[in-house]
């Protein structure tokens, strides 16, 4: 969101954004670098998120979406009728459809086009974790979740002026749904003068890097550990296998398997990643971008992914990334990568060579600007 909003201004737009800042991820707003409130007017509002099983009940017996709802708060629609009152936008951008209970109060108190970024398709996330859930009641439950979860997604797609959805798997799979307006896919935007080369190389050790309370990565980490890894470090003993992120179960922290550094979460993640060569992303569900693909590509570093990780990124099967659906796949790129360091080296290279052609902030900026453009134009023209 922070790489967009860069695209955005040096395209030449303001921005006003708004953050709900929950009280699981909180952030201090005096914390934020001075750059926030000077180039895009930030304010944010603390809502509580939390999952509540009586909560959870009431939802079963109504209409909506659990998963969304609980971004709904009286103190933040309050907020956002400060903000639109107090300011003229021609284009309201809702980041996620979790931002989506807010579209009522906004086409009531600005005229703005509201545009939704889509980061994932998000009822496809819980209808692969419902598949792949063994126990029945959770599988009931998550099948339960991706059923509300559509409904309410496909109903927000009629109800917005147009979707920016971050890759073309999703914009395929919201046309297949029916949506029809306009929309305009535009993938993650990075700044490679943060991402530099490191000179002394890195180790040709494993990592992942990814928030641990997203369930699809919990999924992914356990069945790497559980599946893949056992025959790993049978095969190579001495190479070392690194986890960090925020949020990792307690469960997965206390375990002290072979070879297995967990790290939890880390202060700086291009510090974690530049002294490592080799990122697994493992991922079984999930949709949407991988961010940490494109940072780790950026740095050089050669990604072996699942194909549900590389999702939405249009990079090749040995050329700039390593695809690896099973066990023996993993095992089979991790040994090439070890016996031939020079071709894993060159891998990494050409992923970041791949992500500096398509994926700076400066292109995306200007062609979702002329997007909006074109926006406000039709609006203008409508007002006629």
């Amino acid at each position: 969101m922070l790489n967009l909003a860069s695209s955005l201004q040096l395209s030449g737009c303001e921005l006003h954004m708004f953050a709900l800042n929950t009280k699981k991820h909180f952030v201090d707003p005096e914390s934020l670098p001075s750059f926030f409130h000077t180039d895009f007017h930030f304010s944010s509002e603390v809502i509580d998120t939390k999952l509540s099983i009586w909560r959870m009940i009431k939802n079963y017996f109504s209409e909506g979406s659990y998963n969304v709802d609980r971004f709904y708060s009286k103190s933040v629609e309050d907020k956002l009728i400060k903000i639109l009152n107090e300011n003229t936008f021609d284009i309201i951008q809702l980041e996620t459809l979790f931002t989506a209970p807010y579209i009522d109060v906004i086409r009531k108190h600005s005229k703005g086009k509201i545009v939704l970024r889509a980061h994932n398709s998000e009822h496809i996330i819980w209808e692969r974790l419902s598949v792949l859930e063994s126990s029945p009641l959770k599988k009931w439950y998550l099948s339960f979740l991706a059923g509300r979860l559509k409904k309410y997604e496909l109903d927000v797609l009629s109800r917005v002026d147009a979707v920016v959805p971050i890759t073309k798997i999703d914009s395929a799979v919201f046309k297949y749904s029916g949506y029809k307006g306009p929309m305009l896919t535009i993938p993650l935007g990075i700044n490679m003068n943060h991402y530099p080369l490191q000179e002394s190389g890195s180790e040709l050790s494993l990592f992942h890097l990814g928030s641990m309370d997203w369930l699809p990565n919990q999924e992914a980490i356990r069945w790497f550990l559980f599946s893949v890894w056992p025959a790993i470090h049978k095969k190579f003993p001495a190479l070392r296998l690194n986890l960090a992120g925020r949020g990792f179960p307690s469960e997965l922290l206390a375990l002290n398997l072979p070879g297995v550094n967990m790290e939890g979460k880390v202060n700086d993640a291009n510090d974690f990643m530049e002294s490592k060569q080799i990122m697994i992303v493992p991922l079984l569900s999930g949709s949407g971008m991988r961010v940490k693909i494109i940072q780790g590509l950026a740095l050089g570093k050669t990604i072996i992914s699942t194909s549900i990780g590389a999702e939405g990124i249009d990079v090749k099967d040995g050329l700039n990334i390593l695809i690896a659906d099973s066990p023996a796949a993993f095992l089979e790129k991790i040994e090439m990568c070890l016996s031939h360091p020079e071709r894993c080296l060159s891998i990494g290279l050409n992923g970041r060579k791949f992500v500096a052609e398509n994926y700076s902030n400066q292109v995306i900026g200007k062609k979702l600007c002329a997007f909006y453009e074109q926006l406000c134009f039709e609006k203008v023209a409508e007002e006629i």
